[in-house]
């Protein structure tokens, strides 16, 4: 278990760690100027003008509209499938190679796809997103159902909780730290898309914002757009794991192992 003085060490030692990056990447500006590399005077100063003023949520808001959506609902179809399919083998066993063939496709590969089936509005980049984080909730959740004690399981069946009851009461308690796990990763693969697919074929969002700046030479706008991910990434990041730990702990589980800091 992590204690608090390695706790607030880890802190220290993550805060010196990004002032020597920032420290860093000035020297470079200072010393070997390129357009292509602001300084952070620049970078901060469009930051400002562009994500702390009052036309914030032209991009902001429909990136975390569709991120969010795609995400809940790879959520959903994950537990739910994924309950399924590591309940019963015999649904297992002949969906596993369809499983392997969809989720081994780069998410990339399927913008042309969806934006010629769906446009180029909203409903195609959320369904890409949904696409892309269904299988790590998917494949941990079938995991973790796979993985409860059999013993646990015999003592349902004799107890007669069968159906939804044992589903609320007995795997999903069980499955959920693995379920976290990969909700976790897929949140931050919701962030990666949304962006992505906002590249391509799109009229807002912040990945708009950013290849427009690069486009228009911008260069300060498009590091201040790559500075509100990193950030937003940050955020959600924290966000999900406090939740994730005051959820865990109020059911009994140790969250001092790997992965969880």
């Amino acid at each position: 278990m992590i204690t608090q003085p390695s706790r607030r060490m880890h802190v220290i030692i993550g805060g010196v760690a990004v002032v020597a990056a920032l420290a860093a990447w000035e020297l470079m500006a200072q010393t070997r100027p390129s357009p292509f590399f602001p300084d952070l005077s620049a970078v901060g100063t469009s930051f400002r003008g562009n994500w702390l003023s009052a036309g914030w949520e032209n991009h902001i808001v429909p990136s975390l509209a569709r991120m969010f959506s795609g995400y809940f609902i790879a959520l959903a179809i994950g537990i739910v499938a994924g309950v399924a399919l590591g309940s019963f083998s015999l649904l297992r066993r002949p969906s596993a190679p369809l499983i392997e063939f969809l989720r081994s496709i780069p998410p990339t590969a399927l913008i042309p796809i969806t934006v010629v089936a769906l446009g180029i509005g909203a409903s195609a980049k959320i369904a890409l997103i949904a696409f892309t984080c269904v299988w790590p909730v998917l494949l941990n959740t079938i995991g973790a159902i796979r993985g409860i004690d059999p013993v646990l399981l015999d003592s349902m069946r004799i107890f007669g909780i069968r159906g939804r009851a044992k589903v609320i009461w007995v795997l999903l308690p069980g499955a959920m730290p693995r379920i976290f796990a990969g909700a976790r990763t897929s949140l931050s693969l919701s962030l990666i898309m949304v962006v992505v697919s906002e590249l391509v074929a799109s009229t807002e969002g912040i990945g708009y914002f950013i290849i427009q700046a690069q486009r228009t030479f911008s260069f300060a706008d498009m590091w201040s757009g790559v500075v509100l991910i990193g950030m937003l990434g940050y955020v959600l990041n924290a966000a999900f794991m406090a939740l994730e730990r005051l959820i865990l702990t109020r059911r009994g589980f140790d969250l001092s192992g790997p992965g969880h800091f």
